[in-house]
């Protein structure tokens, strides 16, 4: 059973984060917008860059999730996990802590073997080749999409966690379309700190909430997609 609570939550954090995607994609994203005159062309490339893009996302939940399946019996940690994932994004985001850089180091192995891909689709001169680019680019080594990736293992179930991922990489497609459309104003905007700030404070929300929820208050800790509550069983009786 999908939890829409966290789903939601999914989307939210790819838009609140979509600041470093912009510091992370934005290049691509920006070089797009402005690789032909033609308005349509435009939003054709830049639109079929995201939807590659997610795509990657969706298949690396969907990875991630049939991990999850296997370790229902702990969801709870797994969710506190993700918590504590999201708690050092939102540190990371604030510049407050620079963590999340060794994870990239370790996505960089597989990036070293995608990258010479994603070189011989530029320039762009058609939007199937945006999309092949965006698919490659949604596994460039990015601390965001690993927490995201975290939460999304902490759904329990493939589809789920599919699901996950692709309602966070939704949530950072209107910052990447913006790039496009107007990239030097919109770095602007999302870098200024006090936007930073609050998008971090937002993020370590969402981090503290899901924490609390693994640790059994409230639904999100309680039970995993695939362990409901029994008719007639409160779930109340088993933390109260």
């Amino acid at each position: 059973m999908t939890d829409w609570g966290f789903i939601a939550a999914a989307l939210a954090v790819g838009f609140l984060g979509s600041g470093h995607c912009i510091g992370m994609c934005g290049g691509i994203a920006g070089a797009l917008g402005m690789a032909s005159d033609s308005g349509k062309t435009e939003w054709q490339q830049l639109l079929s860059y995201s939807a590659g893009r997610l795509g990657s996302y969706t298949l690396m939940g969907a990875i991630v999730g049939a991990l999850g399946a296997a370790l229902v019996p702990a969801l709870g940690p797994l969710r506190v996990i993700a918590g504590v994932m999201l708690v050092a994004m939102a540190l990371y985001i604030a510049g407050w802590w620079r963590g999340l850089v060794w994870l990239e180091r370790g996505g960089a192995y597989l990036w070293r073997y995608l990258q010479p891909l994603s070189a011989r689709l530029l320039p762009v001169r058609s939007s199937s080749q945006a999309l092949a680019l965006g698919a490659v680019w949604g596994w460039l080594p990015c601390g965001l999409v690993y927490s995201a990736l975290t939460f999304a293992l902490a759904q329990g179930g493939g589809v789920s966690a599919a699901l996950a991922m692709l309602a966070f990489g939704l949530g950072t497609v209107p910052a990447m379309l913006a790039t496009g459309a107007a990239a030097s104003s919109v770095r602007g905007l999302v870098q200024k700190t006090g936007v930073r700030l609050l998008f971090a404070g937002a993020i370590l929300l969402f981090g503290l909430w899901t924490i609390w929820g693994g640790l059994g208050h409230g639904n999100h800790g309680a039970h995993g997609p695939h362990s409901a509550p029994q008719s007639g069983q409160s779930e109340h009786s088993h933390h109260h």
